[in-house]
């Protein structure tokens, strides 16, 4: 028995770091805590509350901050519409996820970007992708940065139909 003792250690080490490496991977439900804006939420994950940022997507900013400047400046636009239109996608998000809900989180090759947040694909209770819903309702462009780009094809038809039928922000 004690031959074998040093092979059972390092199977059950080895089996361990497997568990813990693959609990996100694993797409594990989690519950969402908030609603940041229209491309982040927060969720209760491994008893901490973490930041998830939507892959794929960008929504308008809903508060005066150095991306809405920059925003402004670049599609010249006034800032007071940018947020104007951020409170608008946020608001639809809002209404498909809220605080206590079950979500699943699908990661990419990257799994944190810059700031630690979580960079997932999130799917509701109902099976349906929220980055998708939101691109599809017209309330985001579709934002990809290699390497996380596994449902580029899908939000760029999503994107598409949103601005041909002038849903959400597409709109008058």
């Amino acid at each position: 028995m004690m031959k074998y003792l040093p092979y059972i250690i390092i199977v059950s080490f080895v089996f361990i770091l497997t568990l813990l490496a693959s609990t996100l991977h694993a797409q594990e439900a989690v519950t969402v805590t908030r609603i940041v804006d229209g491309d982040t939420i927060k969720v209760f994950y491994l008893g901490s509350e973490e930041s998830v940022r939507l892959i794929g997507i960008d929504t308008p900013e809903s508060r005066v901050n150095n991306k809405t400047k920059k925003d402004a400046e670049r599609n010249n636009q006034d800032i007071k519409i940018i947020i104007e239109m951020g409170k608008e996608a946020t608001k639809y998000v809002k209404g498909l996820v809220k605080p206590g809900d079950l979500i699943t989180i699908e990661l990419d090759v990257q799994e944190r970007d810059r700031y630690g947040r979580i960079l997932g694909y999130v799917y509701l209770s109902n099976g349906k992708m929220l980055n998708e819903q939101i691109v599809k309702a017209g309330y985001a462009v579709i934002m990809t940065i290699p390497p996380n780009i596994k449902y580029k094809d899908r939000f760029s038809i999503a994107y598409q139909e949103a601005m041909e039928d002038k849903r959400g922000l597409w709109g008058e």
